[in-house]
């Protein structure tokens, strides 16, 4: 008899960070591997977490949130949605937030729509929990296809999972894609579930949330990628009360509640400006898709810090090896889909290290 739970085999241990053990062993790699903001966090926000420590505000708290917080999210919210029935939890992190998702809503059998590419996570927490992860191809444009996605819906549907701005494309959903789906979700009875920890970094237009447009949808958010707080593990949930409260339940049993220094940061984190951040991040993707556009078969990325370009020969995997073999470090697109055909750039880097990566990188095209 094993000793290892059978779900550990559903799934490996994640590819990125296989390519993290081997950038630490690279001398001065040019570094696109790294899915966080290359910014720190901001002083005024560092100093409120040191403030609370120093004030002795390091036990636990109310599972659903320091208050401090959890309000102030609250009335954002009920000011952007006007839902009188949605509810607010803060979590460890996003992943902690989508955690509590699986283990509040899919049984053993039930089916979980995702869109490929998708963020890496997606199919891995689905089979932990038993569901049956239902793959939707974007490709090559990343669209969503709402005709694929009734097709796709059975009687077993349980969740809907967008990603927008999408991790590893940096594709942004219109409105008509995000209006179109949040109606097929109320229509088929699926719960919509919107992972929008980019919501920050979007270029072009004003961000679509489903949630706008359905009352049932989820929405998962936090301040991981908005303040570069990556690893102080902050982020929140919000959606129907009875969806909520059974997360609260659950997150009780498992996470108790996010460090308490970080959510005193947080609260004062949701007053800080962080306009030129994303000013910043704009003009870094306009910088690596016109130094890559002509040599390679890209998509614009609309958000996030990711551009996903299709490798010139070869399979992607393929390709990153011989991009690896180059010093610059890259992530093939197989471990976000069941493609081997692309690759992932995270361009959360200093300028010095994008004009590096294009000139290695158009050579090698």
């Amino acid at each position: 008899m094993s000793l290892l739970a059978d779900r550990t085999r559903a799934f490996d241990s994640s590819g990125i960070r296989k390519v993290f053990d081997l950038a630490a062993k690279m001398k001065d790699p040019i570094n696109f591997s790294i899915g966080q903001p290359d910014f720190d966090v901001p002083d005024a926000v560092k100093e409120a977490c040191i403030d609370a420590i120093r004030a002795g505000k390091n036990a636990y708290t109310v599972t659903q949130g320091l208050p401090a917080l959890r309000e102030k999210l609250q009335a954002r919210i009920d000011q952007q949605y006007g839902h009188a029935d949605r509810k607010l939890l803060v979590t460890s992190g996003t992943s902690g937030a989508l955690s509590l998702v699986m283990w509040s809503l899919v049984d053993p059998g039930d089916e979980v729509l995702m869109f490929d590419p998708y963020f890496v996570m997606y199919p891995a927490l689905t089979k932990l929990v038993g569901g049956v992860p239902v793959i939707i191809d974007t490709y090559p444009d990343f669209r969503l296809d709402l005709n694929k996605v009734a097709d796709a819906i059975t009687p077993r549907t349980k969740l809907i999972l967008l990603n927008s701005p999408a991790n590893p494309t940096g594709v942004v959903a219109t409105e008509a894609e995000v209006r179109g789906l949040a109606a097929l979700a109320k229509e088929r009875n699926a719960i919509l579930v919107s992972d929008e920890i980019y919501s920050s970094f979007s270029f072009d237009e004003p961000l679509a949330s489903p949630a706008a447009y359905n009352d049932r949808t989820l929405v998962i958010d936090g301040f991981s990628k908005s303040h570069g707080m990556t690893g102080w593990r902050l982020g929140y949930v919000h959606g129907p009360a009875e969806i909520v409260e059974t997360m609260t339940k659950l997150q009780q049993y498992t996470f108790v509640c996010a460090p308490q220094p970080v959510q005193w940061a947080g609260a004062l984190a949701m007053d800080v400006p962080m306009d030129a951040y994303v000013a910043d991040y704009n003009r870094k993707r306009d910088l690596i898709y016109s130094g890559l556009a002509d040599k390679y078969e890209v998509v614009k990325p609309g958000g996030a810090f990711y551009i996903f370009p299709k490798a010139p020969r070869g399979s992607g995997t393929q390709f990153v090896t011989e991009a690896i073999e180059n010093n610059v470090l890259i992530i093939p697109g197989t471990i976000f889909s069941r493609a081997d055909t692309h690759f992932r750039i995270a361009f959360a880097a200093p300028d010095e290290t994008i004009h590096r990566g294009i000139e290695v990188l158009r050579k090698l095209a």
